[in-house]
């Protein structure tokens, strides 16, 4: 693909962009500038043409305006709005919904995963891999408990559910254009990205990396929000929960039987024994109807067929080109002036 730039101005988006860059943003506004300088940068350093794709989660800040005015200086940003806030996992299908380009990165606004990092990812892609993901070595800026819950939750999706989810990564990666469009099939409601790609398939390696403290701002992802997509996640790939119910079950069952033989041998002992019995094994009951209820409760919000987010899309860089396309020519003009986006297909 080639374009000229004409004089004038500072940048022209191609028609395809071969790197998409989605950020998920949700009350990011003092670190919008960095995030496009360092993002840009980056991009500019690999030689690929790219577009920014930035999704507003229903932010209460001036996150929406900052990215209006970074839009207005560069063409090469798209901007999503979302009607409210979403979640994440949503904001983030948001985005890829929105991505042209070929190979698809996705990455916090919080700039702990580094945009440097995907220089390696882009490498990688061209050298045949169809999904490259970001494995945190270390974790700075973040307490024990929170590294070792974090450790202990993939650990557990790994162990509960058939397909090879990675551990110690999160949804920082690279996804080529084939996995994007199976990824943009899959519309289920509890979402959990990381699960939805390994599942795709295809070929996916890592990239190892550092994640850094956060430059500003607090943390959006409180406990019960993390226990919640700890559910999804579970729920969404394994039925072993439900097996588990089961066994327990059987265990609770034989041992009530085993003590219903022994009061009754042993004459006069049957109902303490039998009282402890029938009040463990309610509990149990309402432990399986919690862990049924949760599944019911997902295909209740599958069978409903809601539309995933309410979204607003502006591409401004599209938008000046069609200005420009539009604008009546001179009987005399400047020749660079008047050079125009040109493109050869690759």
């Amino acid at each position: 693909m080639l374009y000229v730039r004409p004089r004038g101005a500072a940048h022209r988006m191609p028609s395809q962009p071969v790197v998409s860059i989605v950020v998920p943003v949700f009350d990011e506004e003092p670190l919008l500038e960095i995030l496009h300088r360092r993002v840009v940068e980056t991009l500019e350093r690999s030689g690929e043409s790219f577009e920014l794709v930035l999704v507003d989660d229903g932010s209460r800040d001036g996150s929406w305006d900052k990215m209006c005015a970074l839009a207005a200086r560069d063409p090469r940003l798209v901007l999503v709005r979302l009607s409210r806030n979403f979640g994440q996992q949503v904001a983030i299908t948001a985005g890829i919904d929105a991505a042209r380009g070929e190979a698809v990165v996705l990455m916090d606004g919080d700039l702990q995963d580094p945009p440097e990092v995907v220089l390696e990812m882009i490498a990688l892609w061209r050298g045949g891999y169809d999904v490259v993901y970001g494995r945190r070595s270390r974790r700075h800026g973040e307490s024990w408990s929170k590294r070792a819950t974090a450790a202990g939750f993939y650990r557990l999706i790994r162990w509960l559910t058939a397909i090879e989810i990675p551990v110690d990564a999160g949804d920082f990666r690279l996804m080529s254009r084939r996995v994007v469009d199976v990824l943009k099939q899959a519309r289920e409601q509890s979402r959990f990205g990381r699960g939805m790609v390994s599942w795709i398939g295809w070929r996916q390696t890592a990239v190892d990396y550092e994640r850094r403290e956060r430059l500003a701002g607090e943390t959006k992802g409180p406990p019960h929000k993390m226990i919640r997509f700890a559910a999804d996640a579970v729920f969404s790939f394994s039925y072993t929960p439900l097996r588990l119910a089961t066994g327990l079950g059987l265990i609770v069952s034989t041992l009530s039987f085993g003590y219903a033989v022994y009061g009754a041998l042993a004459q006069g002992q049957i109902w303490p024994p039998a009282i402890v019995a029938v009040t463990f094994l309610g509990g149990v009951q309402l432990i399986s109807l919690g862990i049924v209820g949760e599944y019911v409760g997902r295909i209740y919000d599958e069978v409903k067929r809601r539309p995933l987010y309410v979204a607003h899309v502006q591409r401004p860089g599209e938008a000046a080109s069609a200005a420009a396309e539009q604008k009546p020519r001179l009987a005399a003009v400047d020749p660079i002036e008047d050079e125009s986006i040109s493109t050869s297909a690759p």
